[in-house]
């Protein structure tokens, strides 16, 4: 199979650690590894051909330098000279494992997921693989653990159970009461982003659904019939020039006829934002998750998140705070206002505080 990782994202919520040459995916707050490194490692016991991972130009030099160490398989770092969403950089990717590999097989990820057991989640995609081969677009579907209402969902013509099943809708983030009804029917996944398809089966697809997409990448010319892309970065930052963005979901699988989700339990999480890191990380025996610091005290104080920028972190008569101690910032919030971080980052900008971004 061929790997592609999606890792251009900005991961606005998880600022001030979080930048734009720096975002969620290049960060380091597990083991001292990024959410990148993990996911590069976390493939290659299945020996892939090759790893693609797209990114924008802003971060590709970091993206180079933490893969520098991989070894086994070849790591390709393609440019996005824009971002423009998923459609654009899975059809991209595509385009160019079809032309060295037309059956070949490819798995899209993003770079920024935990994953709790690592070899459930290869055993997953060896068998989403199976029924790729056959043409269908394969998306893999958490099975839910609660009601959960920051997450978009995709509804199985019946349950699953341990095997695919055709996909009936994609549903978008619901709200409590229609979670509840989802979580009861037995039939409803959280839709993870991660999917597995033939090259040219999503070609196929594209050019159905989404003709101008299409066109612009049947634009894309190889000097060699040896894979080398490295001379593909000006006709890329032509092509993006002239397209729109569009998610993958929005753009072609809402709209495809054979689409097939598996179900999977592996411990998951997309780590949306600090609030989400207490569900993958330790805590201590007053409920806290203490990350980067010399050691916390905790009085009278119970279940705070905080990055302590190495030093010692004490908690008193607080609960449920997030404090994010960086060089230049500091954040203070509630968990429960954790989502709204992006909105610090957007009256930064506003503002012209470009230091901070």
């Amino acid at each position: 199979m061929y790997i592609v990782i999606l890792a251009g994202g900005s991961g606005t919520r998880f600022w001030p650690l979080s930048r734009k040459s720096t975002p969620k995916q290049l960060m380091s707050v597990f083991g001292g590894k990024s959410m990148l490194q993990r996911t590069v490692e976390r493939v290659l016991p299945l020996y892939p051909k090759r790893v693609m991972v797209i990114t924008n130009a802003l971060q590709a030099a970091e993206t180079r330098s933490q893969l520098a160490y991989i070894e086994g398989v070849s790591v390709d770092v393609i440019e996005e000279p824009v971002g423009r969403n998923t459609a654009p950089a899975i059809g991209l990717a595509a385009s160019i494992i079809a032309r060295f590999d037309p059956d070949g097989i490819m798995v899209v990820l993003p770079a920024d997921h935990y994953i709790v057991d690592e070899e459930t989640f290869r055993a997953t995609l060896a068998a989403a693989r199976s029924v790729a081969v056959s043409g269908a677009l394969v998306t893999l579907g958490i099975t839910p653990t609660r009601p959960e209402t920051g997450y978009g969902y995709i509804e199985a013509s019946d349950p699953a159970g341990s095997g695919a099943a055709p996909v009936k809708r994609f549903v978008e983030k619901p709200n409590l009461e229609r979670a509840l009804e989802f979580l009861a029917s037995g039939r409803f996944y959280w839709n993870s982003g991660m999917f597995v398809w033939g090259a040219c089966a999503i070609l196929d697809q594209i050019a159905q659904h989404m003709p101008e997409l299409s066109q612009a990448l049947a634009k894309l010319t190889f000097e060699t019939d040896v894979w080398e892309i490295s001379d593909l970065k000006p006709q890329i930052a032509d092509i993006y020039g002239g397209i729109k963005g569009e998610s993958i979901d929005f753009g072609v699988m809402e709209k495809a006829q054979d689409v097939q989700v598996i179900p999977a339990s592996f411990g998951w999480s997309d780590v949306g934002s600090w609030s989400a890191l207490p569900e993958v990380m330790e805590a201590d025996a007053a409920g806290h998750v203490v990350i980067n610091s010399s050691g916390a005290v905790s009085v009278g104080a119970k279940e705070c998140l905080a990055y302590g920028n190495g030093k010692m972190v004490a908690f008193v008569g607080v609960s449920d705070l997030i404090v994010v101690d960086t060089p230049d910032a500091l954040l203070v919030c509630s968990k429960g206002a954790a989502q709204d971080v992006k909105k610090v980052v957007e009256e930064l900008e506003r503002q012209g505080k470009q230091e901070l971004l």
